[in-house]
């Protein structure tokens, strides 16, 4: 069986290691009390080395776009922690044959160093990235990317789990996945059709990807 996973806020904690980096850069160049603030809006959703020509100029700083764009991929990878029960989850799928892959939007090069950072690259038969393959989700190539380099295809189904609603599980639904929400009790989107399962973490719908394929 496939199991695709969504990285940011599904099996990482982006948001609070953007905010202790962030946290950190700003102190580092001793700059203003809302400068974190100013990081953390910019660079929330996802982040690119354009946002850094952004933010050189918002906050006055005299590095090279390119140079922040390195500081942020080492210190972001470095921040980022797993949730609970990430790698217990993960280990018991893998030891039932299951096959594993990620599908998450961003830029390589960041993603990548994330999965490497967190240890959790050696889990994955594939890993798609949406700058890779020039398909970001909730784009049928990108799930269809994924599956291909998991040395599957959607055609023999699975499963995506992830923690947005439009990109991840209305995508994975059109693309013919069962979807698991990893919503952290968060309240479902009205007016979308609601997931195969809901859970509050991984490790909860790890569990329940497990129960309805046997």
């Amino acid at each position: 069986m496939l199991a695709l996973f969504d990285l940011d806020n599904t099996l990482i904690d982006r948001r609070g290691g953007l905010e202790n980096w962030a946290r950190g850069f700003a102190w580092s160049r001793q700059l203003h009390r809302g400068a974190q603030a100013v990081i953390c809006e910019r660079l929330q959703e996802r982040a690119y080395p354009a946002d850094f020509v952004h933010l050189r100029e918002v906050l006055r700083l005299s590095d090279a776009p390119g140079d922040l764009w390195r500081e942020y991929v080492d210190g972001l990878s470095r921040s980022v922690r797993c949730f609970p029960g990430v790698r217990e989850g993960l280990d018991a799928l893998r030891a039932e044959g299951w096959t594993l892959g990620i599908a998450t939007n961003g830029a390589g090069d960041i993603q990548r160093a994330k999965l490497a950072a967190s240890g959790l690259a050696s889990y994955f038969d594939g890993v798609c990235v949406s700058e890779e393959i020039g398909a970001r989700k909730p784009a049928r190539e990108h799930f269809e990317a994924a599956a291909e380099l998991c040395g599957r295809r959607l055609s023999a189904g699975g499963w995506m789990v992830g923690d947005n609603p439009e990109t991840d599980m209305e995508g994975a639904r059109a693309a013919g996945l069962h979807t698991a929400w990893v919503g952290d009790d968060r309240t479902w989107t009205d007016g979308l059709r609601q997931p195969d399962v809901v859970a509050s973490g991984v490790a909860e719908a790890i569990e329940a990807m497990w129960e309805a394929a046997t």
